[in-house]
């Protein structure tokens, strides 16, 4: 039975979280005094608590990022708070923790496998990581420091959105910027200044199109130091923290603590992924080193010059003019494309549910189904236009839970939020190349959360490892890159033409300019996070700042602290190396459809059996090894960027 989402209410979002939240606190008190301890009475509840919580998200807190009505905006994000500090308790319980502890002796718990023995093993080490091994005292010193530890990274993002700092410019420091750029702009504090922010809109734009050299060199620096009086301390007791949290565990870095749920497992994986990346990477950058340089016109290349002058060749090489490449890219059309592709090459049939009940308009409801058997396996949401007050960027959100219950299968949800241009009367809406790459990518996430058929919520979908989950969604991306994949569906809106090939060769082109030194950068951010938790017992920030700096091919802008403005190291801390970690291995699962057909359906099962429907029931890594029936590596990527 599908929610009714026209009927939603403030009152009815905070009665949803109040009601999974009652019912999951009968879940848990019924562990807690169950007489036996038996999968039924143990770990089967817990399961069910994942399922509750995850369709009461979908029914109340999702709605705070999407929903036109602001009273029930507020209540959802309340509702968020309520059922998120709720979740985040559950594995503090001790009774619940000596439950699960007891069915873990028993006969029945010895003979699980799979999934099952899966579930227990995952939440045993849950409840380890909580500290439920370790003795009272030192239990309580470890919740005083996780607690610390939240406040410190609330006060570093509070300190960054509060920041309203920039540069004062006059108005012959704008020359190169569109005159539309500089109205938009506030006043400076002196009469004939206007106000650049750090802001991304402000601030890229600037840094991409400013002729003036020293500007861009000042606003870099203010960029590179922005809050560092308030933000360096928060980061170095952060940091000592983690170094103590994990002290507490018997492990020598905060890294090696964070990775033990992830698919490297260790730092010293990732230590390995980086050194074998770095040459290959550092070897092509050079030739785009002397690319900027002559395009600079000397040798003294520096931080603030790179973006701009990236910018500049890619405008001049390439002339591509983005709204002319939109005319091919119709969202009608780049949808019907989408559905077509991967309905081919998954084996799906796609029906959109007319009847299907909303929270806006613009909304759209669809169906997935198996070619092949006609079963019915997910439902998914297309919320795509933007609108006051909506998520301002692209995401996929997961609205029930695919699992295995007593009354069959429970078939999963997820939605799209998105920000493509609204159609009018004189033009349907048209997508820039970047929002068609963007779109098959979250389309990626919904394939995952719904082609997974795991038995249990704790494994369904994307609930793999963290630094796996962007894999099957970066895969996605190469199909919007292939001519002949594009000119299945890329037709010009008003003519019906194909786009011309020479228009995605430039597009190619223009997309693998430069792209060693984007990647050298983000080697320089994990490296970055990766030695400030690592085990190197280093107070020096500034040394492991500028040496992580040096790694991207530019000199060190000297003065500067980047990470008290780099919002990652809370919540990504020793996980940023992931961004690069899962395009790495994206690239490489691809790699078979490039050797066997981009659109084969043969690869495209192999692919949905080994990698999609397994969810993380088993490690990332086990699904890969199946999947290319070799152990991965990077060769793709590196290829992909020529100089494999």
């Amino acid at each position: 039975m599908r929610f009714d989402y026209s009927s939603v209410t403030p009152e009815s979002v905070r009665e949803t979280v109040r009601v999974a939240i009652a019912e999951c606190d009968a879940l848990v008190e019924g562990v807690e005094t169950a007489r036996s301890h038996t999968w039924d009475t143990t770990m089967g509840p817990l399961d069910a608590i994942d399922a509750i919580t995850t369709r009461a998200y979908g029914e109340g807190p999702f709605l705070s990022r999407a929903h036109p009505d602001a009273d029930v905006r507020i209540a959802a994000q309340e509702a968020e708070q309520e059922i998120t500090a709720w979740q985040s308790d559950l594995v503090f319980r001790g009774d619940l923790y000596e439950s699960v502890r007891a069915f873990a002796a028993t006969d029945e718990a010895a003979g699980l496998d799979g999934e099952r023995a899966r579930l227990l093993a995952f939440t045993l080490r849950d409840f380890r990581r909580a500290g439920h091994e370790l003795d009272a005292e030192r239990r309580e010193e470890l919740q005083a420091m996780r607690r610390r530890l939240a406040e410190l990274g609330i006060a570093f993002q509070r300190n960054l959105d509060e920041d309203r700092s920039g540069l004062d410019l006059r108005t012959d420091e704008f020359d190169g910027l569109p005159e539309t750029y500089v109205s938009a702009l506030g006043d400076g504090a002196e009469a004939g200044t206007k106000h650049v922010s750090l802001d991304y809109p402000d601030y890229f734009p600037f840094m991409d199109l400013a002729l003036d050299r020293d500007a861009r060199r000042r606003l870099q620096f203010a960029y590179y130091t922005r809050v560092v009086a308030e933000n360096r301390p928060i980061l170095e007791e952060a940091v000592a923290l983690r170094r103590r949290i994990a002290g507490v565990f018997g492990l020598d870095s905060w890294a090696a603590y964070a990775m033990e749920e992830k698919m490297a497992k260790h730092p010293g994986n990732v230590e390995a992924f980086f050194a074998d990346l770095e040459p290959g990477l550092q070897a092509g950058a050079e030739p785009e080193l002397a690319d900027l340089r002559d395009a600079l016109g000397h040798d003294d290349l520096q931080a603030w010059d790179q973006r701009h002058l990236h910018a500049a060749i890619k405008r001049e090489r390439f002339g591509i003019d983005q709204m002319e490449v939109a005319d091919y890219f119709p969202l009608d059309e780049v949808l019907a494309g989408l559905l077509a592709i991967t309905g081919e090459v998954f084996g799906l049939a796609y029906r959109r549910l007319d009847d299907a009940t909303t929270w806006h308009p613009d909304v759209t409801a669809w169906a997935i189904d198996d070619a092949a058997t006609g079963t019915h396996l997910a439902d998914f949401f297309l919320d795509l236009h933007p609108r006051e007050a909506k998520y301002g960027h692209a995401a996929a959100f997961r609205l029930v839970a695919g699992h295995r219950a007593d009354s069959g299968y429970v078939n999963p949800v997820t939605a799209i939020l998105a920000n493509f241009t609204k159609p009018t009367h004189d033009a349907p809406s048209l997508l820039k190349h970047e929002e068609v790459v963007t779109f098959f990518h979250e389309f990626g996430h919904v394939l995952h959360n719904s082609l997974g058929r795991t038995e249990l919520v704790r494994f369904t979908g994307i609930n793999t490892e963290w630094d796996f989950v962007e894999a099957p969604s970066q895969i996605m991306e190469h199909w919007c890159w292939d001519p002949d994949v594009l000119r299945r569906f890329a037709r010009h809106h008003r003519t019906g033409e194909p786009i011309p090939e020479d228009l995605v060769e430039r597009l190619v082109a223009a997309r693998d300019l430069h792209q060693s030194l984007f990647w050298l950068r983000q080697v320089s951010f994990g490296q970055l996070d990766l030695r400030l938790h690592g085990t190197e017992d280093d107070s020096d920030l500034d040394r492991i700042n500028r040496e992580t700096s040096e790694l991207s091919g530019l000199p060190f802008h000297e003065g500067t602290f980047y990470p008290a403005g780099f919002a990652h190291l809370f919540g990504y801390d020793a996980g940023y190396y992931g961004y690069l970690w899962s395009k790495v291995y994206g690239d490489d699962m691809f790699s078979r459809f490039a050797a066997e057909g981009v659109l084969s359906p043969e690869v495209g099962a192999a692919y949905r059996r080994a990698v999609l429907e397994p969810g993380g029931s088993r490690d990332a890594m086990d699904l890969l090894r199946d999947f290319l029936d070799r152990e991965p590596n990077q060769d793709a990527f590196l290829a992909n960027l020529g100089i494999g």
